[in-house]
C-alpha cells in the first residue's frame, strides 16, 4: 500500500444533537451522520425485525450483544487504522485479542487488495446535507473506492447489508462533490467473531442506484424534521 495524500480533508469535531451523531465541518449547522440519517429512515419492516429479536433474547442480553459487538468492533478499527498508518497496537485484553485476530484476517485477505490510500478516518461531506467517517479511501482493485471495515457476530449475505451499502453510496457521493472525483465502488471488509473473513463490493449501477436511494433517505430525514 501507498500514501498519495491527493486531498486536503477537513478537521471536524463529533456532536450530539437530540442524541443523534453530528458533524461540525465548519459550517454554519452541524451536519448529520450518514448512519444517524440511515437510523431515523429505517424501514417499519427492519423496526419490527429488530424488536422480534429483542423479545427472542431479551432486553437485557440484547444490551449485552450489542456492547460486546460495539467493543470489538472498535478495537478492531483501531488496530486496522493504526496498520494503515504504519503502527503497531497492543492489546492483551481477551476482547483487544480477538479484535487482532479479525484485523488480521482482514488485513491478510482484504487490505492486499489496497494499492494506494487517499485517507483514513477522514471526514467527508455533502455540503449542506450530511456527513461522515469513511475508514479508508483510495484504490482497490484497481478502482477509486471507498473502503470500510466492519465486525460481525455471524456471517452475512449481500441483501442483508443494505444499509453498508447505502453509508458507502453516501461517502462516495460526498467526496466526489467536494473533491471532483469520481468514485463509482464501494467495498466492505467484514469478518466474524469466529475470524470468517467476508468481502463486499458494490460497483456499477448497483453503486449508483444506492446513492440515488441514500438521497432519498436524506429527503425523508429533512421532511422527518420539517426542514
Amino acid at each position: 500500500m501507498e500514501w498519495n495524500k491527493r486531498f486536503e480533508y477537513p478537521s471536524s469535531t463529533r456532536a450530539l444533537l437530540d442524541g443523534k451523531r453530528h458533524y461540525d465541518v465548519g459550517t454554519q449547522t452541524k451536519l448529520p451522520s450518514v448512519t444517524t440519517i440511515l437510523s431515523e429512515t429505517q424501514s417499519d419492516e427492519k423496526k419490527a425485525s429488530l424488536k422480534a429479536w429483542q423479545d427472542k433474547v431479551g432486553l437485557d442480553k440484547a444490551e449485552q450483544i450489542k456492547n460486546e459487538a460495539a467493543s470489538r468492533g472498535s478495537t478492531m478499527h483501531a488496530i486496522l487504522e493504526d496498520y494503515v498508518e504504519g503502527k503497531e497496537r497492543v492489546d492483551l485484553t481477551e476482547n483487544g485479542k480477538l479484535a487482532t485476530s479479525m484485523a488480521q484476517q482482514i488485513i491478510e485477505k482484504g487490505l492486499c487488495n489496497v494499492s494506494e490510500i487517499w485517507g483514513s478516518e477522514v471526514t467527508v461531506y455533502y455540503p449542506g446535507l450530511y456527513a461522515g467517517a469513511t475508514d479508508l479511501v483510495g484504490i482497490y482493485n484497481g478502482r477509486e473506492s471507498i473502503i470500510d471495515f466492519k465486525q460481525s457476530n455471524k456471517p452475512k449475505r449481500k441483501e442483508w447489508i443494505d444499509d453498508y451499502k447505502h453509508q458507502l453510496a453516501g461517502y462516495a457521493m460526498a467526496h466526489n462533490k467536494v473533491y471532483g472525483t469520481s468514485i463509482k465502488s464501494g467495498t466492505v471488509l467484514m469478518c466474524t467473531k469466529d475470524l470468517f473473513f467476508q468481502e463486499f463490493i458494490f460497483e456499477g449501477e448497483e453503486f449508483i442506484e444506492a446513492g440515488t436511494e441514500f438521497m432519498t433517505k436524506v429527503a425523508q430525514y429533512y421532511a422527518q424534521k420539517g426542514e
